[in-house]
């Protein structure tokens, strides 16, 4: 039986503390008029020269020469004010949305893996089916976290979706005709249906699971495959829904139909490291005693392929859209390359580049401390990934990483370090009467 020590529980609380005060600064420190938005950007700017707030400084000194070249109106400023208000008090909404979905991810990812594995019966993985139940746990606190950022959002609590604004949809015909589809009501239902069921098949997984321990035959196992087949099926659309939902509909106007797999490739990438790092840890502390280097070897195969996946998605999505050039599509990557072409390009690079030269060789792979490195890495690039994605089209040309950002983050990583190692106390790490796990405890290669 595991024991979480008082050192991790420590330091998970203190990574909540402090993420905590960083996201209340955050939100405390936003401005609540348009003359305080303006003054924050100036003073920005005074600080840090010509950068981020460079488009936004016009607002300060030159409202007329942009309206003029837009509209030539005067209201036109006061719009675009109003604007710049609304992506500096989204930015601490944002950050704590970006590290909120990123820590749920891993999980849903997990979650998805698990059920793989029971469904295709692998005899390597039982012995990490422990580790992925206790990683799929923080899909309740998570799951209850980004489904109330999400209520907040449809009470206009803040701007990060400007479909669920009324006055913008009565003056853009484009979101009129997705109304149908985006609208609160429905919107929230969904939300719903998609963590019910998530959560769901996860309690029933990892009841069956404890079961079958105990059970003089195989049948909890049957069902447990039954189930997780199942699920896959629920999983692959309400999944491709979440993606368009919680992260594609920030920008309305624009859509990609591999959206939903890009999504989950990042997902699924961030999950299968996260079980690589939780494993490695509890081998360093002296517990899995029958994981050996080929597991481990497995784990990074799998980050290896699918970081490829994931990079194939993106090349996909990216080089399609430039080449076709169409200016509705098109402008999605032009913001991201003008605004976030650091954020943007290096997550490409610890995304693809860095995983694939550290663990194109095999034996790389059965070396823990690289694994680690690498691992790190790409949970930051792919943190970076959802970065990008959000935010864009919540703060424009307003953002950079600061003390909500990094406040967001510490304070789900610690709330994730503490629920998952928490529950990996209330079993055995090692199923009893898997029947795989012979197979699982001999795998070697």
């Amino acid at each position: 039986m595991y024991t979480f020590s008082n050192r991790l529980k420590i330091g998970s609380v203190i990574l909540m503390a402090l993420g905590l005060m960083g996201m209340a600064i955050g939100f405390v420190s936003a401005p609540s008029t348009v003359e305080e938005a303006k003054a924050l950007v100036a003073a920005h700017d005074d600080g840090h020269g010509s950068g981020h707030g460079e488009a936004a400084a016009v607002a300060d000194h030159g409202e007329a020469a942009h309206g003029e070249a837009a509209h030539g109106e005067e209201s036109h400023g006061s719009s675009h004010d109003e604007h710049l208000l609304h992506q500096l008090q989204n930015r601490p909404w944002a950050a704590l949305y970006v590290a909120a979905f990123f820590f749920f991810m891993i999980a849903l990812g997990v979650l998805a893996f698990y059920a793989i594995q029971r469904a295709a019966q692998a005899g390597w993985s039982p012995l990490l089916f422990r580790v992925m139940e206790g990683i799929t746990a923080y899909l309740v606190p998570g799951g209850i976290v980004v489904f109330v950022i999400l209520v907040l959002s449809v009470l206009h609590m803040n701007h990060l979706f400007t479909w669920m604004d009324p006055e913008t949809v009565a003056h853009d015909e484009l979101l009129q005709g997705k109304a149908g589809y985006l609208n609160p009501t429905f919107f929230l239902v969904r939300a719903a249906i998609f963590l019910g069921g998530w959560i769901a098949y996860r309690e029933i997984s990892r009841r069956l699971s404890l079961a079958q321990d105990k059970a003089d035959d195989h049948s909890n196992f049957k069902k447990n495959f039954k189930w997780s087949a199942a699920f896959l099926v629920f999983y692959l659309v309400t999944e491709s829904m979440m993606s368009w939902d919680w992260i594609m509909s920030v920008d309305p106007h624009w859509f990609s139909t591999l959206f939903g797999w890009y999504v989950f490739a990042s997902m699924f990438v961030s999950g299968i490291t996260t079980i690589a790092l939780v494993t490695i840890y509890l081998k360093s502390r002296g517990y899995l005693p029958d994981v050996n280097n080929s597991h481990i070897h497995d784990l990074a195969k799998f980050m290896f392929g699918i970081s490829i996946f994931w990079t194939y998605l993106w090349f996909g999505q990216f080089m399609l859209i430039w080449y076709a050039d169409i200016p509705e599509e098109v402008t999605y990557f032009v913001t991201r390359i003008e605004d976030f072409k650091l954020p943007f390009f290096g997550m490409v690079a610890m995304n693809f580049v860095f995983p694939l030269l550290v663990l194109m060789n095999s034996d790389y792979k059965r070396v823990n401390w690289f694994v680690v490195m690498t691992g790190i890495v790409v949970l930051m690039g792919h943190y970076l990934d959802v970065f990008v994605m959000i935010m864009p089209a919540t703060v424009g040309d307003q953002w950079y990483i600061g003390i909500p950002e990094i406040g967001g983050v510490l304070f789900f990583a610690g709330a994730f370090i503490y629920w998952v190692f928490n529950t990996l106390t209330k079993a055995p790490l090692q199923p009893t009467n898997n029947p795989f796990i012979e197979e699982s405890r001999q795998f070697h290669y």
